[in-house]
């Protein structure tokens, strides 16, 4: 969806953005209000080939999406009015680029309270979609990405980071992170 269509559809009123991978911790954007929040019938998921920003397509890295099912604590930005369509030039530039992603309004349980909040679901038709995969081939995958943003595995330990601070564990992350680095030691020593 292009920006011009997305805007069309958005009624009028305050806007948030929900990141729960690198948004939580590298917006990009000036906001009024952070806040953790709470997404439910999505989860988070290394489910998306990066080959530009965290991989490249000979040697492709993994990025988060949101996919259909469970749900997912990240942090909530609440957009000052007058910035808006400014903010959301740029998150297109970002994260729209090639259209990996579905751009959706969710609500996101905020403080107590339910808020209107764009967030980037994970599209599923893509050619870049991932799908599920076990935990060695996302290990493998993770540990050998490299691209314009850096090693993938920084991706991965930065999240998981913010996750922590945010009170939040994912067995299944951790256990692929775990898997990533004895990868790379067990390379460090060949």
């Amino acid at each position: 969806m292009k920006l011009e269509q997305f805007l069309s559809l958005l009624p009028p009123g305050e806007l948030w953005v929900f990141g729960y991978a690198s948004l939580m911790w590298s917006p990009g954007f000036a906001y009024r209000e952070r806040q953790r929040g709470f997404v439910y019938g999505y989860h988070r998921a290394l489910c998306i080939y990066s080959h530009r920003h965290r991989g490249t397509r000979e040697r492709p890295g993994l990025v988060m999406g949101l996919c259909r099912g469970g749900s997912c604590w990240g942090m909530a930005y609440r957009l000052a009015s007058r910035a808006q369509r400014t903010i959301l030039a740029a998150l297109w530039r970002r994260e729209m680029r090639n259209y990996v992603y579905l751009p959706r309004l969710v609500t996101v349980r905020v403080a107590g309270r339910p808020v209107r909040a764009l967030t980037f679901v994970a599209d599923q038709k893509h050619r870049q979609f991932a799908g599920d995969l076990d935990v060695e081939h996302t290990a493998r995958l993770v540990a050998q990405g490299r691209g314009g943003r850096g090693h993938n595995i920084d991706y991965l330990q930065r999240t998981l980071a913010h996750m922590r601070e945010l009170g939040v564990r994912d067995p299944h992350l951790d256990r692929v992170l775990a898997r990533a680095n004895a990868l790379l030691r067990t390379r460090a020593r060949a």
